[in-house]
């Protein structure tokens, strides 16, 4: 019986762990075999170098923050406010290490520095835009109110989490509610 392999996702999720954690200079052959467990040459049978890896955790994290989120929303159906609602319960929810806040952040930071991964974060920023218009346009007619409640929304999706004010005499829990009461009216 032949040797199991690590997976190919495997490595690109250790790759992604380690790209919220450190950064791209974080995402290095030798720390994600050692994270993994295994040794390093089963990196090589599936990427042919360590950028090769870098540009496939991008498309993961792209397809994972659109398509998939998309896909998984739509799939039970409902009306654009349903819809919103189980949007916004899944992005605050705990959700796969692929769409968290860390690998986003450190998506934001490794595009200040290198266009083509800017380029990538543009499409997905620009098809999650795209998204939340289509949704809020199925009941806000106003064009005005559609992208301030899609800035709203996706402002509250970046940056929520590096937000350490207090809510006054509320919790995060009760503020966050008041919001997503205000933009589904």
């Amino acid at each position: 019986m032949g040797a199991i392999r690590t997976p190919r996702d495997k490595w690109i999720e250790e790759g992604l762990r380690a790209l919220a954690a450190g950064g791209p200079e974080a995402v290095r052959v030798e720390v994600l075999a050692q994270a993994l467990g295994v040794s390093k040459g089963g990196f090589y049978g599936y990427f042919r170098n360590r950028a090769a890896l870098l540009e496939e955790m991008l498309e993961t994290w792209e397809r994972g923050v659109t398509e998939d989120v998309i896909q998984r929303i739509e799939r039970e159906g409902g009306d654009a406010r349903e819809r919103l609602g189980r949007l916004f319960d899944f992005v605050g929810s705990r959700e796969r290490h692929v769409t968290g806040a860390g690998v986003e952040l450190a998506i934001r930071d490794w595009a200040r520095r290198d266009e083509a991964v800017a380029r990538c974060l543009r499409r997905a920023d620009n098809r999650r835009m795209d998204y939340l218009r289509e949704l809020y346009r199925a009941f806000c007619p106003d064009e005005d109110d559609v992208e301030a409640r899609c800035l709203i929304t996706f402002s509250l999706r970046i940056g929520d989490h590096l937000i350490a004010a207090d809510n006054g005499p509320r919790d995060r829990a009760e503020v966050l509610a008041a919001v997503r009461n205000r933009l589904l009216a």
